[in-house]
């Protein structure tokens, strides 16, 4: 890969409107809160492939929305992230959504993903030779488990050994990963999604979820757990990495998916693992500190934001 050359990288997934009413006052649970509504686009793959392109990659997308307003909506966000949109539209559907309640902490206390769209339609368009084609032209793939096991699974046949990288989304969907876990360049998913492919407790260990990830089958994963630190492992070892201390943290919505885009940029920029990784903490802590799971950035705040985050530590 030459240094003029921008990598291509083609993902499929959800690309939906995220609701998100955050509470004012402390969270009661049962009652009515007072505070404030959001909606942005959304997505898993679509935050990080909007925070990918801006740290240096091309990107391509393959998702499915209805014909109504918000679709609308959705396509024109598309359109200013620079990202060529594959994906199909139809016009009798509504668009997926999902829709969270967050406490005053910014943390989430409910939410319902509406995605049956992404259940009924994203299989069959991986079938058709568009999406084959797209990923032949790409350097890397990207998918997330809003898609069915199904899908997944012929995602990773399209791939034909070229990196493939996947969201684990949520505990509910981390499962339908299973059958693709040994073909992934690398998975992101936090503890809870990790719990559910493992059968591990909340007690785990960093050791003990490497060992358990691994018997899965899975050769590269970064595990997140909040503000604790991370496991993060390769063929090459396995490292933990204590992510900053932040204060003021605005909304958790992204947070993930921040990370997931900004470790895979780097990556395919040719970074090494532990240091692609440090880059998609700090693209995860600057979305922390914004009510937008997308924010805007110069590349100085990021240079600043990546000086905070420390560097990765070999586990025991």
């Amino acid at each position: 890969m030459t240094q003029d050359y921008t990598p291509l990288l083609f993902a499929v997934g959800g690309a939906h409107m995220d609701r998100r009413g955050q509470s004012s006052v402390p969270f009661i649970p049962g009652a009515s809160n007072p505070g404030i509504m959001r909606e942005e686009p959304g997505g898993g793959v679509f935050n990080a492939l909007r925070l990918a392109v801006r740290r240096g990659v091309r990107a391509e997308m393959l998702s499915v929305r209805g014909g109504d307003r918000v679709g609308d909506v959705i396509g024109a966000a598309f359109e200013a992230a620079g990202i060529k949109d594959s994906s199909a539209v139809f016009i009798d559907r509504a668009t997926p959504s999902y829709t969270a309640i967050l406490d005053e902490q910014g943390d989430v206390v409910a939410a319902i993903a509406d995605m049956a769209l992404y259940e009924l339609a994203l299989p069959r368009q991986l079938r058709r030779r568009k999406g084959r084609d797209s990923l032949d032209a790409a350097d890397a793939g990207f998918g997330d488990a809003n898609l069915p096991s199904e899908a997944l699974q012929k995602l990773a046949e399209l791939a034909g050994g070229k990196p493939l990288y996947a969201l684990a989304i949520s505990p509910a969907k981390a499962v339908r990963l299973r059958p693709v876990l040994g073909d992934l360049a690398c998975l992101f998913l936090n503890r809870r999604e990790a719990f559910a492919l493992t059968g591990l407790g909340a007690d785990a260990s960093l050791p003990d979820l490497h060992r358990a990830l691994t018997a899965e089958g899975l050769h590269t994963a970064v595990v997140s757990n909040g503000g604790q630190a991370a496991l993060v492992y390769s063929s090459g070892g396995a490292f933990s990495l204590l992510p900053p201390a932040l204060t003021g943290i605005a909304d958790v919505t992204g947070a993930g998916d921040a990370l997931a885009g900004g470790t895979i940029s780097a990556l395919m920029r040719g970074l090494p693992l532990e240091d692609a990784v440090r880059e998609g903490f700090a693209a995860s802590a600057l979305t922390l500190q914004t009510h937008s799971a997308t924010p805007i950035f110069t590349s100085r705040i990021f240079d600043a934001a990546l000086a905070t985050i420390p560097e990765a530590i070999p586990l025991a």
